[in-house]
């Protein structure tokens, strides 16, 4: 089918409530070539509610280190990360609805390698819960900074985008929160993602580590990444 009639089809199957994962299997076709169809369904959505203000959007310091960014952005990082943390960014987008009411959304990325391995939210809050939210959501963080949704939108889905291309899906529930980060246009990210620019893979608490590099071996080679793995 051509890419009309695959929108189309990916259209119908987000109404019935299937996952990306689930819509790529029924299709036939690979997750990565979903994932942009399933964002590009959401942002018309979107855009014919009307996209709530972003309220506010902020990102850890120490976002960048390992990562090539594009400097014409002029995307600053204003502190190095913390001991240990290289590679994981957390991100947090709050929507606007009324005075005393907010969307929040927060993404846990791990840039290197896996992609988006956790979120929180979204929730309605109000404004003084997303102040003691946010100093929360940074604790393990030497500090965060205030970031324009545009980097944002760049890490968060860029870092999901160089995941799927090795076969590696985000959080389950990534794609019904994505909204939050607003409409991206896609691809290429300005940031060029891994460790120096190499796949590096360092096993959270809750992963599959070992599937997780048999993926990886399948899909880049042996010597195509770089792992903590034992």
């Amino acid at each position: 089918m051509n890419s009309a009639e695959l929108k189309n089809r990916v259209r119908e199957l987000r109404a019935e409530g299937r996952s990306p994962k689930e819509i790529a299997r029924t299709l036939g076709v690979s997750p990565s070539v979903v994932a942009p169809l399933v964002r590009a369904v959401a942002a018309e959505g979107s855009a014919a509610a009307g996209e709530p203000e972003v309220a506010g959007c902020w990102i850890n310091v120490g976002w960048s280190t390992g990562l090539t960014v594009d400097p014409a952005r002029g995307w600053a990082d204003e502190k190095p990360s913390a001991e240990g943390l290289d590679g994981r960014v957390s991100v947090l987008v709050a929507r606007r609805h009324t005075w005393d009411r907010m969307t929040v959304c927060g993404y846990l990325a791990d840039v290197y390698c896996t992609g988006v391995k956790d979120l929180i939210g979204p929730d309605v809050i109000d404004d003084r819960q997303l102040s003691r939210f946010r100093e929360y959501f940074f604790s393990d963080y030497l500090g965060w900074q205030e970031a324009p949704i545009e980097l944002a939108q760049h890490l968060v889905f860029g870092a999901v985008d160089y995941a799927r291309a090795m076969d590696l899906e985000p959080f389950e529930t990534f794609d019904s929160a994505s909204h939050v980060l607003g409409t991206w246009e896609g691809g290429p990210s300005a940031i060029t993602f891994g460790r120096d620019g190499k796949p590096y893979y360092v096993p959270g608490p809750d992963d599959e580590s070992r599937k997780i590099v048999r993926i990886l071996e399948r899909k880049l080679g042996p010597s195509g990444f770089d792992s903590a793995v034992g």
